[in-house]
């Protein structure tokens, strides 16, 4: 299938009509799914930067550490968003982080992000041990779910000190301050530039935003993705495996690209918790056809 009529198609094309072609196929299995690190997260490119997939370790929150390792292995997923559940990446004791780190890195897996990371209290100690975390973990973005407004003028302090960024994570209409990624900006606007959005494409399309959009308007405060889709835009219980549903996922790519977007697009597969390979697999593969059909191929 050539990549200009594949460009042609809907946003909304179903991947098993898209994952048709057996040569796309072959192409999408081969691509490697993550790169270095970018230096700067957001920098001028002549031509458009390309995107990179990870996944969220939350995906096998039913799995240890040495069995997620393994399938990472299995996808040809090289970057992870690391969560404290099982022994993913412990928080506490601070030695459990130091061999948690150390796993990765012998296995060639390089940790991008915390999260979700929570920020219950107004307090240093209790910020300052959250920052300290990343530290060990050797990451720069702390993906947090739960900061109120009140709270971000003192996280703000950490930020400066630590050069973390934080992503506050949008959990659509039943959140109650961060339903959308444009409620993230409206608080942020005029804080530090490391303050901004990790944009949860389901929510954002439950919540009632354009998910597109909203990447536009996130801008250079754009530093994590998490990658979903669903069905139906009205319910989070229609998740299905990544080009099962009707999140416009080319768009989404291309609206990364014109932002000059270097961070990760990370699988997170909220369903089938006992046995999430099947619909993983199937998601890097439509995931990695829509690149090869945009002409990345590396």
């Amino acid at each position: 299938m050539a990549s200009g009529s594949i460009l042609a198609m809907k946003k909304s094309f179903s991947r098993r009509n898209f994952l048709q072609s057996s040569a796309l196929l072959a192409t999408a299995a081969a691509l490697p799914a993550g790169s270095a690190l970018a230096e700067s997260h957001h920098t001028s490119h002549a031509t458009p930067p390309p995107i990179k997939l990870g996944i969220a370790s939350y995906t096998f929150r039913s799995f240890n550490r040495a069995q997620m390792i393994d399938y990472l292995k299995e996808l040809h997923v090289t970057t992870v968003n690391c969560k404290d559940v099982k022994d993913h990446m412990p928080m506490t004791p601070p030695e459990a982080t130091t061999e948690a780190l150390a796993a990765y890195n012998a296995a060639g897996i390089q940790v991008t992000a915390l999260g979700t990371v929570y920020f219950p209290k107004d307090e240093d100690d209790d910020i300052r041990a959250k920052f300290e975390y990343a530290k060990r973990a050797g990451v720069k973005v702390i993906v947090t779910g739960d900061p109120t407004p009140a709270t971000l003028p003192r996280i703000e302090k950490f930020v400066k000190e630590y050069d973390i960024r934080i992503a506050i994570h949008n959990h659509g209409p039943e959140d109650k301050i961060w339903k959308s990624p444009l409620d993230v900006l409206k608080a942020v606007k005029g804080m530090d530039p490391r303050l901004g959005c990790c944009i949860d494409v389901g929510h954002t399309e439950r919540a009632g935003t354009d998910v597109v959009d909203a990447i536009h308007q996130a801008g250079a405060r754009l530093f994590d993705v998490h990658m979903k889709d669903l069905t139906d835009f009205t319910s989070r219980e229609s998740q299905v495996a990544v080009g099962e549903g009707k999140m416009p996922v080319p768009a989404i790519f291309r609206a990364l690209q014109s932002i000059g977007y270097t961070g990760y697009v990370d699988l997170e597969y909220e369903i089938h918790g006992d046995d999430p390979m099947p619909g993983v697999k199937n998601s890097f593969a439509y995931m990695r056809g829509v690149l090869a059909g945009m002409g990345q191929v590396g």
